[in-house]
């Protein structure tokens, strides 16, 4: 396996979107199964600041199109096709003030395919920014495929 690169991704999805079963999707496949991505660093933060000192948004990386998602089993790391996790605070009190996001990364992932955002704001209908750095792969054709077919069964 070799890098080839790096590549970000960015942009704005609504909680509306991610309720209504249409997160924000990147899509990576360039038609080769010898090329893959690494997810390294994912960044969230509301378009809007609140003055309290809960979170402001919450969001997280999945493989799969995995539809609506419950606010009760959003962060589910038992779910293989969660790979990152974020939580973002802007609170104007001093407990959390300047609180970017803080977020896990599951560095044992490989995508081919996909990746989908999905985002949920503490204040309904507030948009999410967010960022995502990967790391881009050379593989071989037989690991891209088994990386494929093995994410699909996970869906």
């Amino acid at each position: 396996m070799k890098m080839i690169g790096t590549y970000t991704a960015r942009g704005v999805v609504t909680e509306e979107e991610s309720e209504a079963g249409l997160p924000q999707k990147i899509s990576l496949f360039d038609g080769k199964f010898s090329t893959a991505y690494r997810v390294t660093s994912f960044k969230i933060w509301s378009t809007t600041t609140i003055s309290n000192t809960n979170a402001d948004c919450v969001g997280k990386l999945s493989k799969n199109d995995t539809g609506i998602t419950a606010p009760t089993d959003f962060f589910r790391a038992d779910d293989d096709n969660q790979i990152a996790w974020a939580v973002s605070g802007f609170g104007l009190d001093g407990s959390n003030a300047g609180q970017f996001s803080e977020s896990i990364v599951d560095h044992d992932n490989m995508i081919v395919e996909d990746l989908f955002v999905y985002v949920r704001a503490a204040t309904d209908g507030t948009p999410v920014n967010y960022l995502v750095t990967m790391e881009k792969y050379e593989i071989s054709d037989w690991k891209g495929a088994l990386t494929m077919a093995r994410d699909k069964a996970q869906g």
